[in-house]
């Protein structure tokens, strides 16, 4: 299969954190936006400044983060990804939401490939399958 992987999946996998994507070994070919790894570090960044994650710890969830970006296509933030983004979407969403899957239809139509969303954000999710994008990592059995 292959997924857009947004940050909530990818930050799970680092941080070894419960409710990981369940899929994760079907996955044969990853894709993300490159706003990842900014929201996957920053998201380290604020529990190291916050005591929830020491230097050691730090390193190594830094160097996950990394690993886990190096083995996935990353798209970068084009401004066409940027219009789309900024266009009504069926559903509500937030600006970096929006940017995922803005990201994700724009590699789907480019590729003219089944592209699954794989996120742990409901309304991310929702927005995702009003768009027709299949998802997984959300509801039962994550």
């Amino acid at each position: 299969m292959i997924a857009y992987l947004d940050s909530s999946v990818l930050l799970r996998a680092a941080l070894g954190e419960p409710g990981r994507l369940a899929q994760w070994d079907t996955v044969e070919q990853g894709v993300a936006s490159a706003l990842a790894e900014v929201e996957c570090l920053r998201t380290l960044d604020r529990l190291r400044l916050r005591g929830a994650l020491g230097d050691a710890e730090l390193a190594a969830r830094r160097q996950t983060v990394l690993q886990l970006l190096e083995a996935v296509e990353l798209i970068p933030v084009a401004p066409q990804v940027l219009r789309r983004a900024a266009d009504p979407f069926p559903t509500p969403l937030g600006t970096l939401d929006a940017l995922h899957l803005a990201t994700a239809l724009a590699w789907r139509e480019a590729r003219g490939t089944a592209l699954v969303l794989a996120t742990h954000d409901v309304e991310l999710g929702l927005a995702a399958e009003a768009c027709g994008l299949d998802v997984i990592g959300v509801g039962p059995g994550v």
